[in-house]
């Protein structure tokens, strides 16, 4: 039950737990490392929590989802205010986050849709389909480890979302330009190819942690692409096949440095 007092709304340990899906002890837990504190407490000692401490325990939430650790939301926490330019900054990145896991998922859906229809026709769905879908699943679920979700997500939470969106737009521009050497097969040592390719592969660098940890997320996201391109283009403005072209063009750049 919600409670009120004369000073606005108030919430018990257990109204927190019930609406956010955690457990009291996780709770407790938070409180005990400094994470979420309530504000308040009631005369017998019951813990009652603000609005601030509300706002706090949604962006600890949506920081947990964006693949931080409990330590890494403290510093967040600790280095932002609780204001609307700061929130409105964490609900975007969520929000993109979200629409990104969806556009995974309704291809994915799409592709087993299909695979559902086949069988109601009687008709069983050869290996390649079989193999598609699977390697769709692998992609989404284990193109990084869980530690290399996590410094991805922190290193975006890091840039920020006005930083993120420039780095799209130039990386869009960065596919324009490429592609028009692909078609043209212009020679991959020439130095206005190279030129793009390190501009290419610096602005990707913003999205990984400096150091050895850094570069192995490159890697697995330059494997990824490489193994994977088809289905990472899906929801792109270019086709499949251009883009797998670029990649293997990439590729085939960066040896000749």
């Amino acid at each position: 039950m919600i409670g009120k007092d004369a000073t606005g709304r108030r919430w018990s340990i257990g109204d927190l737990a019930h609406a956010s899906g955690l457990t009291v002890r996780a709770l407790y837990h938070y409180d005990e490392i400094g994470l979420l504190s309530a504000s308040e407490r009631t005369a017998s000692g019951h813990r009652r929590y603000t609005e601030g401490d509300l706002r706090r325990l949604y962006r600890v939430r949506a920081l947990r989802a964006l693949g931080l650790s409990l330590e890494q939301i403290a510093g967040v926490l600790e280095d932002s205010s609780d204001d609307l330019v700061t929130l409105r900054e964490l609900l975007a990145t969520q929000l993109r986050c979200l629409q990104e896991q969806a556009e995974r998922i309704h291809l994915l859906s799409n592709r087993i849709h299909g695979l559902v229809r086949q069988l109601d026709e009687s008709s069983m769905p050869d290996p390649d389909q079989f193999m598609t879908t699977l390697e769709m699943i692998s992609v989404y679920e284990t193109g990084f480890t869980q530690d290399q979700r996590e410094q991805l997500a922190e290193r975006r939470a890091e840039l920020g979302p006005d930083a993120v969106e420039a780095a799209k737009s130039r990386w869009a521009e960065l596919v324009e330009q490429l592609l028009g050497h692909v078609r043209d097969d212009t020679p991959v040592d020439d130095p206005q190819v190279q030129d793009l390719v390190r501009c290419w592969d610096e602005l990707g660098a913003m999205f990984h942690a400096v150091g050895e940890q850094g570069e192995r997320t490159k890697a697995a996201a330059r494997r990824m692409w490489r193994d994977n391109s088809a289905e990472l283009s899906r929801g792109l403005p270019w086709p499949a096949d251009r883009m797998a072209a670029l990649v293997g063009y990439l590729e085939r750049a960066r040896q000749a440095r």
